[in-house]
């Protein structure tokens, strides 16, 4: 294919990072997996542009990224269902979209969902830091976040080809989500453990790829402390809720920290993550217990 393999950053939008499958390994060195927020979506943006699983893509939250491409290719937008232009020139969700060189892709903003997945064939080829291309927000790993001028080399051409035109998605939920989750491991530490499953919750505002965080609806049903003391440090899953002193629970996401000190009330179904990462600030869920 002609042209420059390379990816001109016109316009970042609110925050555009570079993800992969994140940072395998290196826990016991105290560095996170980071990776993308919403596995899934990374996943299934790769496989329509027959990238080669890990390849890296750009984790675009809320639209905005306008971009130049210089090469001819395909490309292909998941998860939060912005609207995708090529020169202007709309493209469907969840499909592969052809590209000629100086042609500009923009996103638009989503109407639900927080985060979307723009994979080009070849993937995002920037120096790995310790294995991985993702950038980690907690501990500033990684690439920094796009900024307009950046110039994005582009991997080689993977020898597979799509095979596929478009992928049949269900539709990100607009209302109240719903998520599995098992109870604890800390569940004794509190009064009423059981509230975490029987309250609806709202994503705070202040929610980020560390966590999300979460409200009652019912102020009153912020859950209580059955135990005063602290839990020595202790290694932290992805898709612990933990609950700090505040009461205000924090399910963790990708960029979540590798150990911590407060008690775990439940964790998240690990093929729930991605439905937790694309919760919009004001969003309802509901945990549903989730048994082995």
């Amino acid at each position: 294919m002609t042209g420059r393999r390379e990816l001109n950053v016109l316009a970042p939008g609110i925050l555009s990072l570079i993800e992969d499958a994140g940072r395998l390994g290196w826990l016991s060195a105290g560095v996170g997996v980071s990776g993308a927020a919403d596995p899934g979506s990374y996943e299934l943006a790769n496989r329509l542009v027959a990238n080669p699983p890990g390849a890296a893509a750009i984790e675009v939250t809320m639209g905005g990224l306008r971009a130049e491409v210089g090469c001819r290719t395909v490309v292909a937008v998941t998860g939060a269902p912005a609207q995708l232009t090529v020169d202007g020139r709309a493209f469907g969700h969840d499909s592969v979209v052809p590209v000629e060189p100086g042609q500009v892709i923009e996103l638009g903003m989503p109407p639900v969902g927080v985060r979307s997945y723009l994979a080009i064939r070849g993937g995002i080829d920037v120096e790995p830091v310790l294995g991985s291309r993702s950038t980690d927000t907690m501990s500033g790993l990684g690439p920094p976040a796009l900024a307009a001028g950046d110039v994005l080399p582009i991997g080689a051409e993977p020898a597979e080809w799509p095979i596929v035109d478009v992928a049949p998605v269900p539709p990100l939920e607009a209302g109240t989500v719903v998520v599995r989750a098992m109870a604890g491991p800390r569940a004794e530490w509190f009064a009423a453990p059981h509230v975490i499953f029987e309250t609806e919750w709202i994503a705070s505002p202040a929610s980020d790829r560390i966590g999300v965080r979460l409200d009652p609806a019912d102020p009153a049903a912020r859950p209580a402390r059955a135990i005063d003391g602290e839990l020595p440090v202790e290694g932290m899953p992805l898709g612990a809720i933990q609950v700090p002193p505040s009461g205000q629970p924090v399910a963790f996401l990708a960029d979540h920290p590798v150990t911590g000190g407060y008690p775990v009330i439940a964790t998240v179904d690990r093929a729930d993550i991605g439905r937790l990462a694309q919760l919009r600030p004001g969003q309802r869920v509901r945990f549903a217990q989730h048994r082995r």
